[in-house]
């Protein structure tokens, strides 16, 4: 299984983008910087605002891609609010 997650950061007003197959240990990873000159550095308040279960990690990096490519936090806040969006962007792109 994988997963595309959102992680937001009240200190910075951002949200951040990932996929993974083991969400705890990314958030981990994240909260100890252990990515380097990774966006995350920037704050060290991050928590998890959806956990979306995918298929596999092509559907996980085309989600990601997808969400990056618009550059919308209205957007990014429409799909944390209502993860049902996913799921239709994914059925559109078969």
């Amino acid at each position: 299984m994988h997963y595309l997650y959102i992680i937001f950061s009240e200190k910075i007003d951002k949200f951040y983008i990932g996929e993974t197959h083991d969400i705890e240990s990314r958030i981990k990873k994240h909260k100890a910087h252990s990515y380097e000159n990774s966006f995350t550095k920037i704050a060290d308040d991050w928590k998890l605002s959806l956990n979306f279960e995918c298929q596999n990690r092509k559907e996980a990096l085309f989600l990601e891609k997808f969400i990056k490519r618009i550059k919308s936090k209205k957007f990014i806040e429409r799909i944390v609010e209502n993860p049902e969006i996913l799921k239709d962007i994914l059925s559109k792109n078969k």
